[in-house]
């Protein structure tokens, strides 16, 4: 089972046994979109809709924080997934949710989770068959178990300022990241969190959207002043695009990682925490 399907593959394997593919898509509050009503009108034929952006714990006071075992538990059997299928999440975002959306299922045991390479565009614009409405789904019954990835607090990343023993590494764009661009939420300071190196998370992406090859990435990351023989902690703007730094990472073989799942909405907003302005150190 690889993390990065092609399009290809999935559209030979489609309708076979225990295979779910899941649209992951949810777009950034000024985009304007609505993803479910994207879905209704054209997805992969089969695909069931994840509604990622409701996809979160209703009882944490982190930002849109990833959801909590029963929530998660909840969600897949409300979409008929079972603990064995193999889950193929795809999107239509800017922001490449779909990492996003493999974070979840991998954080809560789920073994076999891809991403589709390109997305719905690539998908798109090769001709491959749509379908429109909302599939009736059976409702399973779902276990959550402990699964292989981390994540980081806010607590946890005050700690590291001290100690260092984790880079961290910012994958919003360079302006956002300097404070030249202002957050689009207004309540958000400017800046990134101190001693963060900066990878704008696009700059991992051919043109056609799809993943650059494992030397690439790691060479992307090492040019942002990253030392992979080092672990790491992953931030964004609001844990989105963090992860898709971590599933880069993950095709490029690196392991010792973690997410900082509130991010700069949640470390920009607190009065309390270091902020600094301008390029990485």
């Amino acid at each position: 089972m690889s993390m990065l399907v092609s399009t290809q593959w999935l559209a030979e394997n489609l309708g076979s046994p225990n295979l779910v593919v899941l649209d992951g898509s949810a777009h950034l509050p000024d985009a304007g979109r609505d993803p479910k009503a994207e879905f209704a009108e054209a997805h992969i034929p089969g695909a069931r809709f994840l509604d990622l952006a409701t996809l979160v714990d209703p009882a944490s006071t982190v930002p849109a924080a990833l959801p909590d075992p029963t929530t998660f538990a909840q969600r897949m059997a409300s979409l008929g997934v079972r603990e064995t299928d193999h889950l193929v999440f795809y999107d239509d975002s800017y922001v490449k949710t779909a990492a996003r959306a493999w974070f979840i299922a991998r954080l809560h045991g789920m073994r076999q989770v891809s991403v589709l390479d390109g997305g719905l565009p690539k998908w798109r614009s090769e001709g491959r068959p749509l379908e429109g409405g909302t599939p009736d789904v059976e409702p399973s019954t779902f276990a959550s178990i402990p699964g292989d990835l981390e994540v980081r607090t806010k607590a946890d990343v005050l700690a590291n300022l001290d100690s260092k023993a984790e880079q961290l590494v910012d994958a919003r764009g360079a302006k956002r990241f300097t404070g030249e661009m202002s957050d689009f939420r207004p309540e958000v300071a400017d800046g990134h969190i101190p001693g963060s190196r900066n990878l704008p998370f696009d700059e991992l992406f051919n043109a056609d959207e799809t993943y650059k090859s494992p030397s690439e990435i790691r060479a992307a990351f090492a040019q942002a002043g990253v030392d992979l023989d080092r672990p790491l902690v992953t931030t964004c703007g609001g844990g989105v695009t963090a992860a898709v730094l971590l599933f880069a990472l993950a095709l490029a073989g690196k392991t010792d990682v973690a997410l900082y799942d509130g991010s700069w909405a949640e470390w920009g907003t607190d009065p309390s925490t270091p902020k600094e302005t301008g390029p990485a150190a």
